[in-house]
């Protein structure tokens, strides 16, 4: 088993991915986080670049990160200048960090064309600038920027840039796939040739343009790199940075190489879910090891095989990624999909029981119909308990009405849509006659549900819809068709979704609505 260290770069090349920017709060937060995972290196940002990044070295020194090290960010100086004058170099000084990474050019094109010096002065540049930081008395990672596609345009020229961060000094010379389009293939047989060619430990930097990103990087390891680096979720510029939650677990259970410390990578995906929350980003639930759909199974042939052996559809165990498996009830599941559900809500169901075929039965007829229950998991719940008896329903709805009008606001004097429900239904034995205005008609609905219900059951103060989604279900059948709605309700504890069909959307709405209050009051009643 070999040592392979993990480089994570979220907070500074996964803060350029569209529709991501991190505070200095957020910066902190997040460092702390990957700290408590364990990762060796934490590339903090740029901190000659922006006040941001300033600010976050600054602030960073006031938390506890353990064995984990910052590393400040930069590049090599600037052609044709004294490299103790450099303004970047000087800055990356000011950051007080153990370790300093800075990128240079690798590609002989890319220096004649786009840097606009010569070859030799490239080479200058990086010598130098490693052998100043090192005189400082810091530790110098070195990225080669564009390195395989040097390699493949002048392999002599990117290796002579290997070699000379490997004289100067540096602790690890990375090669970047920057433009990232190189194959697996081609990484292998690259990183084989440096390792015959030089001494100096070899990292990796890869971007995911071709999908390559993952398997890249841990073809890298297999190859002879001890140093990755990448960010959490792949998050990062165009197509993102190669995915530390996949390259981990693909290290420590495929190639059995150890990168994180003893216990920890089952917390890689809680890490994943919370730096997701941090960039107010949605996580992809087909993410591999660490997505919610990572071990989720649907086909009732696929459900029955995991049931009696979960490696029959299984690569790994999900508990070791800090995951879980779970059993997706749709028109596709089975006997056994239903049964191991009912276990989940402490149903007593096997396959000899009248029930279970029922259940089956209604399931596949309400999908038919366009019900959704694999995105409506708290209906499909409910709908079980319902049919085995299980609850008695905590309000009892006799009529709703929904009036929309348009009208003069007299405040504004312009015209505006305005939204009243109206709701009659028991509580317990007592008549609740409602009505509330909102911003649309299930606005209006919901208000009016808690006006009616919260007197009743305080605990829906804590609850609010965090999504509403409509579909129509035949669009051939125009404003005749069917629509299907999704609510997601939270409270402080957990989130669920509900669903709702009908010919017409306030109707869909209505039931997934109810759903959602009924699945929030008996999941408080479980706890009492």
């Amino acid at each position: 088993m070999s040592r392979v260290f993990i480089y994570d770069t979220s907070l500074r090349d996964g803060a350029q991915a569209e529709g991501v920017s991190f505070s200095s709060r957020d910066k902190l937060q997040i460092a702390a986080k990957l700290a408590e995972l364990g990762v060796d290196f934490i590339e903090g940002g740029w901190p000659g670049s922006n006040p941001k990044d300033i600010d976050f070295f600054k602030q960073a020194k006031k938390i506890k990160l353990g064995k984990t090290q910052l590393v400040a960010f930069g590049s090599t100086r600037r052609p044709h200048k004294k490299v103790h004058q450099d303004t970047i170099l000087k800055s990356l000084l000011e950051a007080k960090t153990k370790y300093i990474t800075i990128f240079g050019k690798s590609s002989a094109m890319q220096v004649k064309d786009v840097l606009r010096t010569s070859l030799e002065e490239n080479l200058k540049m990086i010598s130098e600038s490693i052998t100043f930081l090192r005189k400082k008395g810091k530790k110098v990672f070195f990225d080669a920027e564009h390195f395989f596609d040097g390699f493949k345009e002048n392999a002599e020229y990117a290796l002579e840039v290997v070699k000379t961060a490997e004289a100067a000094g540096a602790e690890a010379v990375v090669l970047c796939d920057t433009n990232g389009g190189t194959l697996t293939s081609e990484v292998y047989e690259i990183i084989s040739i440096l390792k015959e060619e030089t001494n100096v430990d070899l990292g990796i930097h890869t971007h995911n343009d071709n999908g390559m990103a993952v398997a890249n990087s841990v073809t890298a390891v297999e190859a002879g790199c001890n140093h990755i680096q990448g960010t959490i979720n792949g998050i990062g510029e165009r197509c993102g940075n190669a995915d530390l939650c996949a390259i981990i677990p693909s290290i420590e259970l495929k190639l059995e190489d150890k990168c994180l410390p003893k216990g920890k990578l089952k917390e890689v995906t809680e890490v994943s879910r919370y730096i997701s929350e941090v960039c107010n980003l949605k996580q992809r639930s087909d993410q591999p090891y660490v997505g919610t759909s990572a071990f989720a199974h649907k086909a009732g042939v696929h459900v029955n095989a995991v049931m009696k052996k979960p490696e029959s559809y299984e690569h790994v165990v999900p508990e070791k990624v800090g995951n879980k498996r779970r059993f997706i009830i749709s028109e596709l599941a089975g006997k056994s999909s239903i049964i191991n559900k009912a276990k989940e809500l402490n149903i007593d169901l096997d396959k000899d029981t009248p029930k279970t075929r029922e259940i089956l039965n209604m399931l596949q007829n309400m999908e038919h119909e366009g019900y959704h229950f694999e995105a409506g998991e708290a209906s499909f719940e409910l709908l079980m308990k319902r049919l085995m008896k299980k609850y008695k329903p905590f309000f009892d709805l006799e009529a709703f009405r929904v009036i929309n009008e348009k009208r003069i606001n007299p405040k504004t004097s312009k015209p505006e849509l305005f939204s009243e429900a109206a709701i009659k239904m028991r509580v317990k034995g007592v008549l609740e006659h409602t009505a509330s205005e909102g911003d649309g008609p299930v606005n209006a609905l919901d208000n009016a549900l808690r006006k009616a219900l919260e007197g009743f059951y305080p605990s829906l103060k804590k609850m609010h819809l965090t999504d509403f989604k409509v579909r129509v279900l035949d669009q051939k059948a125009g404003t005749e068709a069917k629509v299907r709605v999704l609510i997601q309700s939270q409270d402080e504890e957990s989130i669920w979704s509900t669903v709702g069909v009908s010919e017409d959307v306030i109707e869909a709405s209505w039931q997934a609505l109810v759903d959602s209050f009924e699945y929030k009051l008996l999941k408080d009643k479980k706890k009492k």
